[in-house]
């Protein structure tokens, strides 16, 4: 459940409503439907890989578990201030990303699927969540959330234009805030197991000298 709600929130298809929206509003619904699908799998697709290949892109790099846990939650909480904020991230998509996206016959995979649905906060959650599973089932269990959050974000975009009419600018703010209050706490979490994973090695070199 902690893996699903994590994953959902930051993905939060809720918040790329109005960008698809937006981006979409000239295509047939059939057009539309196949973006929201091509989009929803490539938004799975990537996060599998990302918690599948992390702990090797971690290592490669030098970086250790306890590092990235608090870089991916300062990071989930910039996020989150933005949610609460009901503004679009900038680390999600930039505006330039996002006119491009306009004006691209398929804006599927590209801005839609990565960045906005799957970007950096995103790919540091599912690697956070890997490495924090005991055993295999529980590495099974974040395969599980990014599947039903495809499944889920694809219904989401589906109907996204029936959505946006009934619950308005204002309630789409109010579930874009409630989700950020959420993340912000997911994040703090992050940091906290990050600073208990480095803080041993931090009191130890301190000892040293």
């Amino acid at each position: 459940m902690t893996a699903f709600s994590a994953i959902f929130s930051v993905v939060d298809p809720l918040g790329v409503v109005p960008v698809y929206i937006a981006m979409t509003a000239d295509d047939s619904p059939e057009h539309k439907r196949r973006t929201a699908l091509r989009a929803s799998l490539t938004m799975a697709i990537a996060l599998t890989v990302f918690a599948a290949l992390g702990s090797y892109i971690l290592k490669f790099f030098g970086i250790s578990i306890g590092a990235f846990r608090v870089a991916g939650g300062v990071l989930l909480f910039l996020l989150a201030v933005d949610m609460l904020r009901a503004q679009q991230s900038r680390q999600r998509s930039t505006p330039e990303e996002e006119r491009e996206g306009r004006e691209k016959p398929d804006i599927s995979v590209f801005p839609l699927a990565i960045p906005m649905l799957s970007g950096p906060g995103s790919f540091a959650t599912v690697m956070v969540l890997v490495s924090r599973a005991h055993n295999i089932w529980e590495q099974m269990f974040v395969g599980a959330a990014i599947v039903v959050t495809a499944a889920i974000t694809f219904v989401i975009l589906i109907f996204s234009s029936a959505a946006a009419r009934r619950l308005g600018r204002t309630g789409i703010n109010v579930l874009h805030r409630v989700m950020g209050l959420l993340l912000a706490a997911i994040a703090v979490q992050f940091v906290v197991d990050g600073c208990r994973d480095v803080l041993p090695s931090i009191l130890q070199a301190l000892h040293q000298t």
